[in-house]
């Protein structure tokens, strides 16, 4: 309820945010790497307004009580908190206006899978079916390496290259289930470098 009241309009959160700094919005789908989750929010705390969104999955893995203070953590349940009738504002839509760019990481299979498919039964890919591509949009996919090997994966990331989906590639090293190979997803200081610097020499 808190953060849906946070977040009425988006010219509130305009009036609220420093206009010298980029407007990010960072988003964790379910994965393990979402344990990193507040160290990337942090990074980014130091050179950009940011907000943030994590799936129901994403939750298990991050502690909010990491997360930097003057970040408004959204979840599925304040997109449905925050609209009652017809005129209300729409979270997902808000948020969409809000933010000059927006980073999902880590990316799982499964949200690959829904954002290649066009589907949106969450906030987290509500957000991105409603995206304006004018905009960057930034994903550092995690999971198993069969997975990131697995044909269907290699489609996916296809149809996001063709829609102008920034990918940040995993790396290799021991993954949290034992396996080692690639599929890890790209350390807090690598994924907020390259954004930084994708920004900076667009003369942002």
């Amino acid at each position: 309820m808190e953060n849906a009241e946070s977040l009425n309009v988006v010219e509130e959160c305009r009036e609220n945010s420093n206009p010298r700094k980029p407007w990010i919005l960072l988003a964790a789908s379910g994965s393990v790497a979402a344990l990193n989750f507040a160290n990337l929010c942090h990074s980014f705390c130091e050179w950009a307004e940011v907000k943030a969104v994590a799936t129901k999955a994403a939750m298990h893995f991050i502690d909010k009580k990491a997360l930097p203070k003057d970040v408004t953590l959204y979840t599925d349940g304040d997109e449905w908190s925050m609209w009652n009738k017809i005129g209300d504002s729409v979270l997902h839509i808000e948020l969409r206006k809000w933010a000059n760019i927006m980073v999902i990481a880590p990316l799982s299979a499964n949200t690959l899978g829904k954002i290649a498919g066009g589907l949106c039964d969450n906030l987290l890919s509500c957000i991105v079916r409603a995206w304006d591509y004018a905009k960057p949009l930034f994903v550092a996919p995690a999971m198993n390496t069969l997975m990131w090997n697995n044909p269907f994966t290699e489609k996916h990331l296809m149809v996001i290259d063709d829609l102008g989906i920034n990918l940040i590639p995993p790396v290799t090293k021991r993954l949290a289930c034992g396996d080692c190979g690639n599929g890890a997803m790209a350390e807090p200081s690598l994924i907020f470098s390259t954004v930084r610097l994708f920004l900076e020499s667009r003369g942002h």
